[in-house]
């Protein structure tokens, strides 16, 4: 009696523990929207101006260089992603695109006067909704406070490379709360993401940072122990950057070449006012020997500033994998834009050519990505914070553009991804000479359009820049078209627009660009004169 009686209650007590157990497995009809139990932590690395060119994993004519050894080896361990495009090569509107989701014209910031509104913070505000203690260190570059990450230590404007000051959260108000540090820029932000990361988070929840250096931006103000670095070594230049007899068109070269001293400043002693030749002072009656001695200062300059980054890099990952974070932390590294590095005799970025639209962009995880990974899906910087906050549990809000690729981070299909990207800058002839312009970019092709006049028709007659004289005004420049077959000149030295070949290609690419700039709210029905000569030169 008593016998049956215990394997009742036996049976009893199965029965109760498997109610509970199926319970527990039930999944409830919203359980997508519920945050992850474990959530990796995500740190977004960029540097600013560091282009494909000067990687290794990239495998341009500088990897021989080393320049990277730190960041080749995370890639290595992670993803690389050939097509990663930016929508504006310049700062202000590259950060404002990967903090909203957002393209140029739905953001409101068009170019570096643009100010990113603290209701616009878009990224940092939806992490701590998914649970997230959020902070942003080094570069900002958006003009008003970043209030909406928990903690911020930002440089003001572009910041100074020697004994950099910072806003820093909790020091006063905004913009007087600044505090100060001794040494190079590199190593002071890399020095205050470690201590936020040891003294400052909440150890147990993940946090999502912005770790921004201003390294490798002009004028390359590199630390002194690498000022021995690439001395005595010969860096590999590029072709274009002394001919190019098929490049370009009359809105970057003018009619007859009448523009060739006017638009893109540059290396060699071409441009009038703004070249490194006359820079670093390399003017001589050989051309070409100026020219040259001018490139291999800038290069060496600017890599010694990329090792900067690359040697302060090396010390987060130790501090990473010293406490434990490696293994359960997304690490992403990209810069701002891309950057000309001599190619078409150009300085400085803004151009829609693949040196200054082109994005290095680099994925480590891993818990959820598949080592030496490569992809060559097309992505822009309006999809980074989408992208992210899929990876952090999150869902994309409708009003992001951008979209997630995490599917691609995960090895599914590319199924589905962008066919093409669409490219727009703003600022006509400012700062360094280049021409307003838009266009599309897809695996094999790019078609830009020069439309060569200022947003405001007010700045026309006024200097590019406040200390010119009269002889550098913004004026109008011609309109003109260029196309590339990016699989026949990856160099894009070969300008096809008026190759009868191409007829029906570059037809269906305007189909497909006048649609995109709809879609995207890219239009300029608000800016009527641009609008008129784009009508006027549409079927040139």
């Amino acid at each position: 009696m008593l016998h049956n009686l215990n394997q009742k209650l036996v049976l009893f007590y199965c029965l109760i523990f498997g109610i509970i157990f199926l319970s527990a497995c039930q999944t409830p009809e919203n359980s997508s929207d519920k945050q992850p139990a474990s959530q990796p932590n995500i740190i977004f690395i960029m540097s600013d101006d560091h282009t494909t060119q000067a990687f290794g994993t990239y495998g341009s004519r500088l990897a021989s260089l080393d320049p990277t050894p730190v960041l080749d080896e995370l890639s290595a361990g992670g993803m690389v992603f050939d097509q990663a495009f930016c929508h504006n090569s310049i700062c202000t509107p590259s950060r404002a695109n990967i903090l909203t989701g957002q393209y140029s014209q739905t953001n409101g910031v068009l170019d570096l006067d643009g100010v990113l509104p603290i209701e616009k913070q878009y990224l940092p505000m939806e992490m701590k909704e998914l649970g997230y203690q959020t902070a942003i260190i080094g570069k900002w570059h958006l003009k008003e406070e970043p209030v909406k990450f928990d903690y911020y230590e930002v440089l003001p404007g572009q910041g100074k490379y020697f004994d950099p000051e910072f806003r820093k959260k909790g020091e006063g108000n905004w913009p007087d709360n600044l505090v100060s540090y001794e040494g190079h820029s590199s190593d002071i932000i890399t020095d205050r993401t470690l201590d936020w990361l040891e003294n400052k988070r909440t150890k147990d929840q993940p946090f999502f940072l912005m770790h921004h250096y201003k390294a490798p931006h002009d004028d390359f103000e590199f630390a002194s122990r690498y000022a021995s670095y690439l001395e005595g070594t010969e860096i590999p230049e590029p072709a274009s950057l002394y001919e190019q007899p098929n490049f370009g068109s009359e809105a970057t070269m003018g009619k007859n070449g009448s523009l060739i001293q006017r638009i893109g400043t540059s290396v060699s002693d071409r441009h009038t006012y703004r070249s490194y030749v006359n820079q670093y002072g390399f003017e001589s009656e050989d051309e070409k020997e100026a020219t040259h001695l001018a490139y291999q200062e800038y290069l060496k300059r600017y890599l010694r500033c990329v090792k900067g980054v690359d040697d302060n890099l090396g010390r987060l990952f130790s501090y990473l994998k010293e406490k434990g974070l490696w293994e359960n932390t997304v690490i992403i590294y990209t810069g701002d834009q891309g950057f000309m590095l001599g190619e078409h005799d150009y300085m400085d970025k803004r151009w829609m050519y693949d040196e200054s639209m082109r994005m290095p962009f680099i994925v480590h995880y891993p818990e959820g990505i598949e080592a030496g990974s490569r992809s060559d899906a097309i992505i822009n910087n309006t999809d980074y914070g989408p992208t992210m906050l899929e990876l952090a549990g999150g869902q994309v809000p409708d009003y992001m553009q951008g979209k997630s690729f995490a599917n691609v981070l995960s090895g599914e299909s590319t199924e589905g991804s962008q066919r093409s990207t669409y490219y727009r800058y703003w600022m006509h002839l400012m700062h360094h000479d280049v021409p307003a312009h838009f266009g599309l970019r897809t695996k094999d092709y790019k078609l830009i359009f020069y439309y060569s006049l200022p947003s405001d028709m007010n700045s026309i007659g006024k200097p590019t820049m406040p200390w010119m004289n009269e002889s550098y005004l913004i004026e109008r420049t011609p309109a003109a078209w260029e196309f590339y077959d990016l699989s026949k000149d990856p160099k894009e030295v070969q300008n096809r627009y008026d190759d009868p070949a191409y007829l029906d290609v570059i037809a269906q690419l305007k189909q497909e660009l006048k649609g995109k700039r709809v879609a995207l709210n890219e239009t300029d029905e608000d800016f009527p004169h641009i609008q008129e000569v784009i009508e006027a030169h549409w079927n040139d």
